[in-house]
């Protein structure tokens, strides 16, 4: 597929690693360790294929809830990936870049998370954005009060523009990995005129020839944001 019909901005619920791991007879932190080596592949495929900005749902803000070990361990394969990555991210001048309340995490993590974006701060190529601790809601309330502190009119301009994601393309396509068809939290705001695309893969069987399925879908997507087929295709 041509660089020029895919997403400027692609984002990715990357969801499956417990059940991949579980269908093993493995532990679920097994899973989430095979979700980072899938999620460099996918990385490396996507600045390729002329995606501008590659957002992850790395770590939602209701995943604390989760049993206490495995919350645990991804907090630890966090600090190690980041520590890890930057040297690949380097390689493909990719920019890192978090979305979320980092303040949730421990200063341990938090100092990579910064560390992690200092590095990559001068690459001007793909933007890696990952979403840890991160809620679609909290995202637009973050926003408002943003606004609000401002002493702002609150407009969806306004609230845009105080986003996470702000400075970032539209976002353009959703993916969702694992078989669920729903997009959890993730980006609700963004995602309003998005495309979504659902794979049945879980996310560490989630291959480069499954992201080229998706892509392909995409550009055969007729684009109407509001208009009539008829007006789009003059």
């Amino acid at each position: 597929m041509s660089t020029e019909n895919s997403p400027k901005h692609l984002a990715i619920i990357m969801d499956g690693n417990g059940r991949w791991a579980q269908l093993k007879g493995k532990k679920r932190t097994f899973g989430h360790k095979a979700g980072v080596e899938k999620t460099r592949e996918i990385v490396e495929a996507c600045s390729k294929k002329g995606v501008e900005s590659l957002t992850l749902f790395a770590f939602s803000s209701e995943n604390w809830a989760r049993p206490e070990e495995e919350v645990s361990y991804l907090m630890e394969l966090f600090v190690l990936a980041l520590k890890r990555e930057i040297k690949m991210l380097n390689k493909n001048n990719a920019q890192l870049r978090f979305i979320g309340d980092i303040s949730g995490f421990n200063k341990k993590l938090q100092t990579s998370i910064a560390d992690a974006q200092q590095q990559t701060s001068n690459n001007d190529g793909l933007c890696l954005n990952i979403a840890a601790n991160y809620g679609g809601r909290w995202d637009i309330v973050n926003a408002v009060n943003k606004v609000i502190d401002k002493d702002s009119v609150i407009t969806e301009k306004s609230i845009e523009e105080n986003l996470s994601t702000s400075g970032l393309p539209q976002l353009d396509l959703m993916i969702r990995t694992g078989g669920e068809k729903r997009i959890s939290n993730f980006l609700i705001w963004q995602a309003a005129y998005a495309e979504l695309y659902f794979s049945d893969k879980l996310w560490p069987d989630f291959d480069e020839a499954e992201l080229d399925l998706a892509l392909s879908d995409y550009s055969a997507r007729q684009r109407r944001f509001g208009k009539t087929g008829e007006q789009v295709s003059v």
